[in-house]
């Protein structure tokens, strides 16, 4: 089972394989294929760490994504029906000097709007 991470959010020990493609998709808007192959690999291969929601948010410099979004709702409700969340897939960029959430932005938004000092597990390389 995962853990309680803050007022009711429950977290899988680790990401869900589906995960890996959306990030690997994402990612391929902004990288060449063999960066966001090495990318993948390494996350697969990262230990789970956690950071607080608001310092994500800091880090990536995204916007809030509000309740009106369908993905945003869906993630909220999950929390409140006590469903575990998978765990975020971050990649520090430094070109940017930035963190790419390269899956989980709104699984992130869902959980700010709960608690931003909620601590998220995520996988991060």
């Amino acid at each position: 089972m995962g853990k309680e991470t803050g007022p009711g959010i429950r977290w899988l020990a680790e990401p869900e394989e589906h995960n890996y493609p959306a990030a690997a998709s994402y990612l391929s808007l902004i990288w060449p294929p063999a960066r966001v192959a090495e990318a993948i690999e390494a996350l697969r291969q990262a230990p789970v760490e956690r950071f607080k929601s608001k310092d994500i948010f800091r880090a990536s410099a995204l916007s809030l994504l509000g309740t009106s979004n369908l993905h945003v709702d869906r993630d909220r409700e999950k929390i409140r029906a006590g469903k575990e969340l998978s765990p975020l897939l971050l990649v520090r960029d430094p070109r940017v000097g930035r963190v790419v959430i390269a899956d989980g932005y709104h699984r992130l938004c869902a959980v700010y709007g709960f608690d931003e000092d909620a601590w998220i597990p995520c996988k991060i390389i």
